[in-house]
């Protein structure tokens, strides 16, 4: 398993469903994006592109002994569905977690502006937590101080800020919607299984975009959570990690009966992907 978590997120986002797997024999690798959790930031004057997002996908995937299954959601699902038409057989299979290869633009404004509105951080863990309890005011409960500082970093003055580089915002989010011809052509060559677990919920995707999906993968499955929104795992992580190892039991059932699946091409010695 491969686990590629949504923009403004860490491998954390993963961790409940990830160990879920593990003790059921599917072993899987979690990592933090360029610019998010503990990776690296670009430089200075190197601009996030999501052509060095895909590329990092294809090394990680292509350095794995054999094809993942990848679990992605929202930013990472994109990213996997590029990384798989640009190497086709990278993946065993994917799973895209509430993201289409176009959505609905309001949608994803709220969440933007929801990551934009705290520019000068937060005064406390506790402050961070109540802002969070009012974007998600379905969730039960608040975050607690400790599971924050997997989201939050505190600055020289004692303030505590995103994980992720403030960058990401202009210089890849923002304009994401003039991309979404170039993913819709991407979805239309992947081959490999595809499973769409979408949250009834959701601000991004919506019955309009799904439908658009699967018109350009037919091959494709569609599960909806309704009670789930856009950050889907955490809402329903039970149901959630529950469909993900009814799909990974049907495609061993699928794959047992001899029928043939693309081989998996790792890069060689892990190239094909621009520096």
């Amino acid at each position: 398993m491969l686990f590629a978590h949504g923009f403004g997120q860490t491998r954390r986002a993963w961790s409940g469903t990830a160990a879920a797997l593990a003790g059921r024999g599917h072993a899987g690798l979690a990592y933090d994006a360029r610019g998010h959790g503990g990776s690296g930031r670009n430089a200075a004057g190197e601009a996030y592109t999501g052509q060095q997002f895909t590329d990092d996908l294809i090394v990680l995937a292509g350095e794995l002994p054999r094809p993942p299954v990848l679990v992605a959601a929202s930013m990472g699902g994109l990213f996997g569905l590029l990384a798989e038409s640009r190497w086709p057989g990278l993946f065993r299979a994917m799973v895209l977690v509430d993201i289409t290869p176009r959505w609905e633009t309001a949608g994803l404004e709220r969440i933007l502006g929801f990551m934009t509105a705290f520019p000068d951080g937060f005064a406390s863990l506790e402050q961070a937590a109540g802002s969070i309890a009012a974007y998600l005011p379905h969730r039960q409960g608040r975050k607690s101080p400790g599971s924050l500082r997997e989201l939050l970093r505190e600055g020289g003055d004692g303030r505590w800020r995103w994980h992720w580089d403030p960058r990401l915002v202009d210089e890849l989010a923002r304009d994401s919607d003039r991309h979404q011809d170039a993913i819709a052509e991407a979805t239309r060559a992947v081959r490999c299984p595809l499973l769409l677990v979408s949250g009834g919920r959701s601000h991004l995707v919506s019955d309009r975009t799904v439908a658009d999906f699967l018109e350009l993968a037919p091959h494709a499955r569609h599960v909806q959570l309704a009670d789930a929104t856009h950050m889907l795992a955490g809402d329903d992580n039970d149901r959630f990690t529950a469909t993900v190892l009814d799909y990974l039991a049907e495609l061993d059932r699928t794959e047992g009966t001899g029928q043939p699946s693309l081989a998996h091409r790792a890069p060689a010695p892990v190239t094909g992907a621009n520096p």
